[in-house]
């Protein structure tokens, strides 16, 4: 028996139709896999700060080069089994704006890479997670977007917890990476703008794009030098092909069903998590400036969403 079926039990009660009822449950039952999927996705992303700091000989730009390389594995995987033989048309139909989002997606990878290593783990996941209200104001003046008044005061209180961790890296070295950190946060807010304008265009291209674009940037940068340990290089390709490769797939399926606010939730888990495994493992500490800014921008992000799923549940229902 259905979930619809369960709520109307008389046949004359329900007011769905046989073919509406079908399509509620299948639905219902993706966005219930696609939290699940989602879940699972961002906890396992949570370890990049871990495996990054267990990566011994490597440079960033080494780094770059051998996750992008593992990534575009499964991409292609991904994008050969959906288009075949037309996968060369598919990438042609994402155009410039396709484009344009590979070059954003390649920056904040790289971006974040550098953060990584010139500042604590913490330090970048609490700044990356300002990420929603980036977005929220980018949104606001290319697309128009209304900000509402509750949403600015959330903004407010986030972006003086980013300001304490910046001001904390000033004194204790750990300055680039948070610019750096902040910067990414800024490409990805482009890149879903990108996303959320252009809508329309499968964008599964994209990241092929920016796994390419990665690959040539950090070769020139590497000066071609990409002789590392093997044990490096294996890390690499766990980040980048399993991990990132798993989490990238399953957000673009669970974007399909799910509200951008309740992705958005669940993308704290990354952020809370990564954190706590550098302490577990590497007790790795952070001061407290950084501990306090990220709890003040964590629990910014936690009510922000919450409100957002609030509010598009009502909407929700309001226009069902």
């Amino acid at each position: 028996m259905s979930d619809f079926q369960k709520i109307f039990p008389a046949k004359n009660c329900c007011p769905f139709t046989p073919e509406q009822l079908e399509e509620i449950n299948y639905m219902i039952s993706n966005r219930n896999l696609s939290i699940l999927l989602l879940i699972t996705g961002f906890v396992g992303i949570s370890f990049g700060g871990l495996i990054m700091r267990n990566i011994n000989n490597a440079d960033p730009w080494q780094i770059a080069f051998y996750k992008a390389l593992a990534f575009l594995f499964p991409i292609t995987l991904i994008l050969f089994h959906q288009h075949r033989l037309g996968i060369v048309t598919n990438i042609k139909k994402i155009g410039y704006p396709g484009m344009a989002g590979g070059f954003l997606l390649m920056l904040a990878n790289l971006l974040i890479i550098q953060s990584f290593a010139n500042t604590s783990v913490a330090n970048t996941l609490f700044t990356l997670s300002s990420i929603p209200f980036i977005t929220a104001i980018l949104a606001f003046i290319f697309l128009k977007e209304k900000i509402s008044l509750r949403t600015i005061i959330i903004m407010i209180f986030a972006f003086m917890g980013i300001f304490i961790m910046i001001k904390d890296g000033l004194e204790t070295g750990g300055f680039y990476g948070n610019i750096m950190a902040l910067f990414c946060a800024f490409s990805f807010s482009a890149f879903v703008i990108i996303l959320r304008k252009y809508r329309n265009i499968d964008m599964m291209p994209v990241n092929l794009i920016s796994g390419v674009l990665i690959l040539i940037v950090s070769f020139v940068f590497s000066l071609g030098n990409l002789n590392v340990p093997i044990q490096d290089i294996l890390l690499c390709f766990l980040w980048g092909g399993v991990l990132t490769g798993f989490a990238s797939s399953v957000f673009i399926f669970a974007t399909r069903f799910l509200l951008a606010s309740e992705v958005t939730f669940l993308m704290l888990l990354e952020f809370s998590l990564g954190p706590f495994w550098v302490w577990i493992f590497l007790n790795e500490t952070i001061s407290q400036e950084t501990f306090y800014g990220g709890i003040i921008v964590m629990i910014s992000v936690a009510v922000y969403s919450l409100f957002e799923i609030k509010n598009s549940k009502i909407k929700a229902i309001s226009t069902s």
